[in-house]
């Protein structure tokens, strides 16, 4: 979300990864505070840090098996009663990535697959 000064209330940014990892993100041109979120391909949010605005020393997960992060506001985790533990849902996001334009059979945590469980 770099040089964005602005991100509607609800809205955010996913990061789908090719294989699970450790994930790190920076801030660097990022006027924002944010909050990212790190999901494991089982669908569970497993990890919740504050980003920091123009901040670029790398927020890394604790966890190596990291399959899709999202930024979003602030406190927005907190404020929707969402914390570690808790389950992505799938056909949501689905219904997300063909609003926007992208075929979720593109990524594996979205695919039978990759359901996990």
């Amino acid at each position: 979300m770099q040089e964005r000064e602005f991100l509607p209330a609800d809205r955010g940014m996913a990061f789908f990864f090719g294989r699970p990892q450790r994930a790190r993100f920076w801030m660097r041109n990022t006027p924002l505070p944010l909050d990212i979120g790190f999901f494991t391909a089982d669908g569970v949010l497993r990890e919740v840090y504050p980003l920091h605005p123009h901040v670029e020393v790398h927020v890394r997960s604790a966890r190596r098996d990291i399959a899709l992060a999202v930024e979003v506001n602030r406190g927005w985790f907190a404020e929707n009663g969402i914390a570690p533990g808790a389950r992505i849902d799938r056909e949501a996001l689905r219904r997300a990535l063909r609003a926007e334009g992208h075929n979720p059979s593109r990524f594996p945590l979205l695919t039978e697959s990759g359901e996990g469980s």
